[in-house]
């Protein structure tokens, strides 16, 4: 079973706010979750993110992937390991985008 950590949408129409839930990635985005973790809001000023950095780290060390928005969103609430593994992917997507760019000899 794959497990993902991703945003679950919550609220009325054009006032959203998520909730960070752990889920299977057959499950649908509104639909059934293993465990709530946390709760952000974007239209506060400023943004409110809540997240349990144990639950976090937890799913995280049994293998849970998270979508790109909740990694961003670890990082900010300061999950360890985060902001290094955000900085890392992006480090390679740049090698990635440069070696594809570069013209190859023949």
């Amino acid at each position: 079973m794959a497990v993902k950590i991703r945003l679950m949408r919550m609220g009325m129409k054009k006032a959203p706010y998520y909730r960070v839930v752990v889920a299977d990635s057959r499950s649908p985005r509104d639909g059934r979750f293993i465990e709530n973790i946390g709760i952000y809001h974007p239209n506060n000023e400023p943004s409110r993110v809540e997240i349990d950095a144990d639950k976090a780290r937890d799913w995280l060390a049994k293998g849970a992937q998270p979508t790109e928005a909740v990694a961003n969103l670890l990082a900010i609430a300061g999950v360890e390991g985060m902001a290094e593994r955000k900085a890392a992917a992006k480090a390679l997507k740049a090698r990635q985008h440069a070696a594809a760019a570069a013209p190859r000899k023949r």
